[in-house]
């Protein structure tokens, strides 16, 4: 008797995921070639905007998995109805393992409020969506020509992750003008004095007074060139929003991985360990596959920022489940990102448990480099601040159009690679149309100009 395809195991793994308590929308599930799943692991969706820069990523990635570094399971796009690509190379017990992990994804993107409010404020069918910037970006190229249009891209993608989530997908622009002056505090001297009868010397002549742009330090870089660059055409301005648009869609997965990697896991385990109708052969090889996906890093010296986010997301969901119960654990899946999942629940016994404090190994006896748990939390947290990117901001806008951005090195706590910023400028600039400076800081700590053109 042949063994059973793990499509069909799909909507028994449904309706076992419902009784258990998750909720999602549906979720279209296909097996496709490992190449696709490659391009579309690289651009994100399956159909994206044409750049240069996705053939890059898609080399990284080809040289990664040639060297066994790599191994692509699934991809999965949040949406309703949520879509899955599954690697058809895979046996019947991996690809019914990544069913069951695509369930858990498909819970996390349906009920964590980030997800939720980022999905509804660019769309919940986004692979529809990115496929018709596809086409506007192709009809430009038609218009405008390939150079002028990848111009644009260069810097809108060099840009991709300097948004700002906290304000809205749609926003408005900055007032024209400086709010009035407000009035005097209501008490007794006030009262008086405004009752005399003195003649207004500026009564019929004081014109507003225009805000600057921008009124305050500005960190969507995206939309503030979109918005105000002084020459910048409707198409130009359209690319631009269009990768913001996609970045904001696409953030949520890079603040919540710990989270939707361990929560998915914990889920494909507990699905798999409850499926009674799945035969004993496919659960044995379904669990040594899981085996390899929540492995932790191992070194010689362990770094946080090494580990395996399967690993370290599936045990702090293992013990939330364990010590405080399903209702706990469904509400932090929904109100939490990875900062407050890891700094709530990665407890120094826990950190010990797993050996995650910083230690190197040498001569067989092992040093513990830095036990402080708070320091654990930050070298964990410290690449997903400001979505990866350094915190560049907007600093002002001269008369003659000069712009200027400024690096908060301080409060960023990281550095910037010079002769990459330099190409990022020369980026902008080209699209900015008038000249472009930045300030930052040297290894040394000491400032640094620099200016495009």
């Amino acid at each position: 008797m042949s063994e059973p395809s793990w499509q069909s195991y799909v909507p028994r793994l449904e309706r076992l995921a419902h009784d258990l308590g998750l909720r999602f929308q549906p979720v279209e599930f296909e097996a496709v070639p490992e190449s696709f799943m490659m391009e579309i692991a690289v651009y994100g969706l399956p159909v994206r905007m044409p750049h240069w820069s996705f053939g890059v990523r898609y080399i990284y990635q080809l040289v990664q998995r040639n060297m066994g570094h790599s191994r692509l399971f699934e991809v999965v796009f949040p949406g309703n109805p949520g879509r899955a690509y599954l690697a058809a190379g895979n046996g019947v017990a991996e690809n019914v393992l990544v069913s069951a992990h695509v369930l858990g994804h498909a819970d996390f993107s349906s009920n964590n409020l980030l997800f939720r409010r980022c999905q509804t404020e660019v769309s919940e069918r986004i692979v529809e969506h990115a496929a018709q910037h596809a086409r506007q970006i192709q009809q430009a190229i038609d218009t405008h020509g390939l150079e002028r249009v990848e111009a644009v891209l260069d810097a809108a993608l060099a840009l991709e992750q300097h948004i700002d989530v906290d304000q809205p997908l749609r926003r408005s622009r900055f007032p024209q003008y400086a709010e009035p002056p407000k009035p005097p505090a209501d008490d007794a001297f006030h009262r008086r004095f405004a009752a005399l009868d003195l003649p207004d010397a500026d009564a019929g002549s004081a014109a507003r007074r225009r805000a600057p742009v921008p009124p305050h330090p500005e960190r969507d870089l995206l939309w503030f060139v979109a918005q105000y660059a002084p020459e910048l055409d409707s198409w130009e301005r359209d690319i631009f929003l269009a990768v913001r648009e996609e970045s904001f869609y696409f953030y949520p997965v890079f603040a919540t991985q710990i989270m939707n990697e361990g929560w998915a896991s914990y889920w494909h385990a507990r699905l798999l360990r409850e499926a009674d109708f799945i035969g004993q052969q496919t659960y044995l090889d379904a669990v040594r596959c899981h085996s390899d996906v929540v492995r932790p890093a191992a070194a010689d010296e362990q770094i946080a920022l090494a580990l395996n986010p399967y690993h370290l997301g599936f045990t702090l969901w293992e013990r939330i489940v364990a010590e405080r119960g399903l209702d706990a654990a469904f509400a932090v899946r929904a109100e939490e990102d990875d900062f407050a999942f890891i700094r709530n629940s990665l407890t120094r016994d826990l950190a010990e448990e797993l050996g995650l404090f910083r230690y190197r190994a040498r001569d067989g006896r092992v040093t513990v480099i830095e036990p402080d748990l708070d320091a654990l939390h930050e070298a964990i947290l410290a690449p997903k601040y400001n979505f990866g990117a350094p915190t560049v901001l907007v600093e002002s806008v001269h008369a003659d159009g000069t712009l200027d951005l400024r690096h908060d090195h301080a409060l960023d706590g990281r550095g910037l690679d010079l002769d990459r910023s330099r190409r990022v400028l020369e980026y902008v600039q080209r699209v900015w149309r008038r000249p472009v400076r930045l300030e930052t800081a040297d290894p040394g700590g000491l400032t640094v100009q620099l200016s495009a053109p």
